[in-house]
């Protein structure tokens, strides 16, 4: 196929990257313990932890996971926010030979019930501020072990101080009683670490092609599906995110990159840029517990001179709005990767006024591991798209029938390479309708590729509005209204209408109080030709979000 985005990439970047340096993440991950023994892995509320004592711990762990009966390719789950425990389980799960489930700490019981069943789940390391919620379901799911961490345990405090502590996570440990008995056991965390210092690692027999990660889609266009990744696949995306980003941080020369942790490690995002290529390099992560918590946010970034910042739109927005924002020292600040949803122009233009560090967008979904298309680190201003697929990876655009279309229409963002998922657990007929018969992963994202090979998103193919018969894209309504300066955020959805079939709903939560519905539309009017124009206008005090900080249109359409 035609690759016109080689001619694009930058200088230092290959078309191409050896996936086959490694047999498994547990080789990639056991050269960097030893080669970055003594370099601070991580940071959380002051506490470090060094590549050394994750190795020390993980091989303990997963030893003590070995000891339980658990067989190589048995599902264990992690139900964490971002705290150190969260770097030895990851390791400890696939030294073990097991496959990590990524949990949303804060789902619900239902939500947490469908995931540890549909992953067949056998035990799970939760901190223990969310253990009510797994309380409520446990019994129900084939978990057996569960594994207690504490804020406390790992940064030295107990009594009151916890509760003053995890003032980031939970205000409180909500009471529960977790079953034992059947065979369930109940485990502290550093008490499993210790019980298997004591016992043998039967190192497991890995390929390319065994199991790492089942990680869930987040869920906000139907039911949570488990994307199965294989070692391979997130190999795969490690070598070509460094790839990319090795010309920009060779600029930092010998010393140790700091990167911001502020995504959610159970996010595929934070789980690959900041944990795994964070260990290929070297790094430190700033682990931030609760990032939307700005001011203490703000006040960890003061301690640091940090290197690296992935974070999506509403966090960028959320700091570069915070008065305090101006005290921190952004000046060893070289790259601010932007993903998980669009990027908006005003957010990036405010970003670089206040760090001099461009906001350089990407697009990637769990699926892909996730990075799929990063813009050229060396661009300097907001280009509005996501940028040229990164090295060993195509992409294709094309319509409902499956035929490329030409450069500069839309279509269906479809890609293929080593990072792309096998398929979904469990759900032949879902893989079967997302993946193509030449090998590609139909995004569900409409785009428009360049003769550049640089892509632009149009938007989620289920969240385009037709208004008469005109195809409305939510992003393109909310880039604009996003550049109103009484506009702090705003989402466009599609609400039914008798004349169009549909119209544009805009919902905006005000930066400027005076803001009026009549000012908001007359700025609508100079912008948007009639069809696109919202019909409806209303007024918000937030607008709902992931946890990952990505606007959930879905429940602003369902209310």
């Amino acid at each position: 196929m035609q690759k016109p985005w080689l001619k694009s990439y930058p200088p230092g970047v290959p078309a191409e990257v050896d996936i086959t340096a490694y047999g498994s993440l547990v080789d990639l991950l056991e050269e960097s313990f030893q080669k970055y023994a003594d370099r601070p892995a991580a940071d959380s509320m002051d506490k470090q932890i060094t590549y050394r004592e994750i190795d020390e711990g993980s091989k303990g762990l997963a030893a003590w996971l070995q000891s339980k009966g658990l067989v190589p390719g048995a599902r264990v789950a992690i139900m964490m926010p971002n705290v150190l425990q969260y770097m030895i389980a990851i390791a400890a799960i696939l030294r073990a030979g097991m496959v990590v489930v990524n949990v949303n700490p804060l789902y619900t019981a239902r939500e947490l019930e469908h995931q540890l069943k549909d992953s067949g789940a056998e035990a799970i390391i939760v901190l223990e501020n969310f253990a009510s919620t797994l309380e409520q379901v446990v019994t129900r799911t084939n978990v057996r072990h569960v594994v207690l961490a504490s804020m406390g345990e790992m940064l030295g405090v107990k009594g009151v101080l916890v509760n003053f502590v995890v003032r980031n996570v939970r205000k409180m440990v909500p009471p529960y009683r977790l079953p034992v008995g059947d065979g369930r056991t109940v485990t502290k965390f550093n008490a499993a670490v210790s019980a298997g210092r004591g016992l043998t690692l039967k190192r497991p027999s890995l390929s390319p092609d065994s199991v790492a990660f089942l990680q869930y889609t987040g869920g906000t266009t139907g039911v949570s599906k488990g994307a199965t990744l294989l070692h391979r696949n997130v190999i795969a995306n490690i070598l070509q995110s460094e790839a990319w980003f090795t010309p920009m941080l060779d600029k930092i020369g010998e010393k140790q990159i700091v990167i911001v942790c502020a995504l959610p490690l159970y996010h595929i995002f934070a789980l690959t840029a900041c944990y795994m290529l964070g260990a290929r390099q070297g790094m430190m992560n700033i682990l931030i517990a609760n990032p939307r918590d700005i001011p203490g946010f703000i006040k960890v970034l003061k301690k640091h001179r940090v290197n690296m910042f992935p974070a999506v739109n509403t966090l960028f927005n959320a700091l570069a709005h915070s008065p305090d924002i101006g005290q921190v020292d952004f000046s060893e600040l070289v790259i601010s990767n932007g993903g998980g949803m669009a990027v908006q122009q005003a957010t990036a233009d405010k970003w670089i006024k206040i760090t001099g560090c461009p906001v350089i967008e990407g697009y990637g979904l769990s699926e892909t591991s996730p990075v799929a298309t990063v813009n050229r680190l060396d661009a300097h201003d907001f280009t509005g798209t996501i940028g040229l697929p990164v090295p060993s990876t195509d992409i294709a655009i094309r319509d409902d029938n499956g035929n490329d279309v030409p450069f500069g229409e839309a279509g269906e963002i479809c890609i293929r390479g080593p990072q792309v998922m096998a398929g979904y657990w469990n759900r032949p007929d879902e893989t079967a309708k997302a993946m193509t018969a030449d090998g590609f992963f139909k995004s569900g994202d409409v785009g428009i590729m360049d003769d550049a090979g640089f892509i632009k998103i149009v938007d989620r193919k289920k969240d385009m509005i037709l208004v008469s018969g005109f195809n409305v894209y939510p992003n393109e309504i909310e880039q604009v209204v996003a550049l109103h300066p009484g506009v702090l955020e705003c989402a466009a959805v599609g609400i039914p209408d008798t004349k169009s079939g549909e119209a544009v709903k805009l919902f905006v939560v005000r930066r400027d109080p005076t803001l009026t519905e009549d000012a908001l539309a007359a700025y609508c009017r100079e912008n948007f030709t009639a069809y696109k124009r919202p019909k409806v206008i209303e007024f918000r005090n937030e607008l709902p979000k992931t946890n990952v900080g990505k606007i959930l249109r879905r429940e602003l359409r369902d209310k």
